[in-house]
């Protein structure tokens, strides 16, 4: 027996790499086409994009781990029944539902493996993801020019007059005017600096005069610093459970966790599926594999989503009780009335 469960899952363990990996290269293809879009609005390096498709992984993995599984342990009973092992496995006196019970123990590892990955990495990819492009986006606000008119840095009209390759500038002026007074300022160089959130103009070498009604002002300086604070949207949380319980998007979060639950729990559901579309008749069995894979996932997947607009929470149990009595009343008439 324990021969028997080892060959049925080293069978498993084959066809779900071969199915894993092109789908997991379709799903980056596609992931990598959507940060692309990101392009339009924020400047990303080749580093940056990895950065954000590492983000993004996690995501990846959730969508098409539990599908992978699905058409490989359906595929490996049909390879079963296709080489006639699985009529000798039954002519042996074995119960169907020992390959159920093989199957149980990779479909539960799986399970645990999706919930941990939605409940605790789900969070922090999703904030690091979304905090990031939210400071690249503000970060591009301030993509300075030199040369030009028009330049802003906060309250400040700005001109620069030369770039130089260290990225700094030269020849720089700022000008702001209050009701009061106003106020000029002119220096040698400047460099900006990002620190976390903050935009630093860092000027050297320079004078500032400020003048009204009443006075006027002059300094000398060799360094000064002027700030500006991002307008940046940064998410933060310190556990997950805290994200998930904050009121930030809650309503998405909600449709998120009951769509994330079903499918997490979507291999093991679907073991009686499995087996019940999996084992035919080599001879008097005409097989139509693929197509009840796909009526399968499309069918389980429809009702995750579609009845969380009416049902909310109630989707959960409903999906669970409905799918694994539909499944094992299909498996109790195409496999126990047989074998």
């Amino acid at each position: 027996m324990n021969k028997l469960r080892d060959y049925i899952i080293t069978n498993l363990s084959s066809l779900f790499v071969s199915m894993f990996l092109p789908l997991f290269a379709i799903a980056s293809v596609i992931l990598f086409i959507k940060l692309a879009t990101y392009t339009a609005v924020i400047q990303l390096t080749v580093w940056e994009m990895t950065k954000l498709y590492i983000f993004r992984l996690p995501e990846v993995l959730f969508y098409t781990l539990p599908i992978s599984f699905f058409v490989a342990a359906t595929l490996t009973l049909h390879k079963l029944s296709n080489d006639n092992e699985a009529i000798v496995i039954f002519s042996l006196g074995i119960k169907p539902f020992f390959i159920v019970k093989t199957l149980i123990k990779p479909a539960l590892l799986l399970m645990i493996l999706l919930m941990f990955n939605f409940l605790v990495i789900f969070p922090h990819a999703k904030v690091l993801a979304a905090n990031y492009v939210s400071y690249k986006k503000s970060e591009a606000k301030f993509n300075l020019a030199a040369s030009e008119f028009g330049n802003s840095f906060g309250d400040w009209l700005l001109y620069l007059g030369k770039k130089n390759e260290d990225g700094s500038f030269s020849k720089v002026f700022l000008f702001n005017k209050k009701k009061q007074e106003e106020i000029l300022i002119a220096a040698k160089n400047a460099t900006l600096v990002n620190d976390a959130g903050v935009l630093r103009l860092k000027l050297s070498q320079g004078q500032g005069y400020s003048y009204s009604k009443e006075k006027f002002t002059q300094i000398n300086f060799e360094e000064m610093l002027i700030n500006d604070t991002m307008k940046t949207s940064i998410i933060e949380y310190k556990q997950p459970l805290e994200f998930w319980l904050s009121d930030d998007k809650s309503y998405n979060k909600t449709k998120m966790f009951i769509t994330d639950i079903l499918i997490s729990m979507f291999p093991i559901l679907s073991i009686f599926l499995v087996v019940a579309i999996g084992i035919i008749h080599a001879r008097h069995g005409k097989s139509q594999i693929y197509l009840f894979l796909f009526l399968g996932t499309v069918t389980y997947y429809g009702a995750t989503m579609g009845l969380q607009s009416t049902l909310h929470y109630y989707t959960i149990p409903v999906v669970i009780f409905s799918w694994l009595l539909a499944t094992y009343l299909l498996y109790r008439r195409n496999i126990l009335s047989r074998f």
